[in-house]
Parts: structure tokens; sequence; C-alpha cells
């Protein structure tokens, strides 16, 4: 996404990178990034919070709209926990970090995906 956000500004369009990677964007060199410190995959906020994505789409929204040029780094004042825990538990296999409601949705949708996957090989 940061090479197309740099193409896309090169060509006059204004671009907002929205992202929880920071030091990978970054050092790509977006013209406008909104950084949230949430998991990979959660640049926008908690799944099922739309409260919480719509105001950091506002931060895009507001950064795109106030900046006259590639602007620095926006961070959001979001957490994901009340500790950092999850920082290691994110990459293993059983998703602790998920609980209840948004565990199944996660089992849905890798199921999904395996599916897809497996339709589109076939």
């Amino acid at each position: 996404m940061s090479l197309v956000a740099r193409y896309l500004e090169a060509n006059g369009i204004p671009t907002v990178t929205f992202g929880c990677a920071r030091d990978i964007v970054e050092y790509a060199g977006v013209p406008r990034f909104v950084f949230t410190n949430f998991p990979l995959g959660n640049p926008c906020g908690k799944p099922f919070d739309a409260a919480m994505q719509r105001e950091i789409v506002e931060y895009g929204l507001r950064l795109l709209e106030t900046a006259e040029a590639p602007a620095p780094t926006v961070v959001t004042p979001y957490v994901w926990s009340e500790d950092e825990s999850w920082k290691r538990l994110i990459f293993t296999k059983e998703q602790p970090f998920l609980e209840g409601e948004a565990y199944q949705h996660w089992i849905e949708a890798k199921e999904k995906y395996r599916q897809g996957k497996s339709e589109s090989q076939g």
C-alpha cells in the first residue's frame, strides 16, 4: 500500500495510509500516515467497535483535509488492552486476544477463507 500511496501522490491524488506496523510504513515513506498501536490487521480499530473505527477514520480525514503537504505520522490515542501482553501473544496459533463472540467470528472467517482458497485452486 505504501508504494501505491506514493504513486498516487506523485500523480496529484492525496492519500492517507492507516496502519499498525509503524516502522515498516514510515520506512516506506508514505505521505500521510495514521498509526494505531493494535495487532496487524486492525489499523482502524477493534473488530465490531464501530464508534472507535469511525473516530480513527476521522483522524485520517482531518489529516487529509488539513495537510497542505506530506505530513508526519498521526498517532491515535487508543489502546488494545490495559497492558501490552497482546504483543507477545498475537502470533500464537490460538489467538488468545480474541474472546467470546470475537473468537467465533475469527474461526468463521478462517474457515471461509480456507474454503474460498480451496475452491479457487480446485
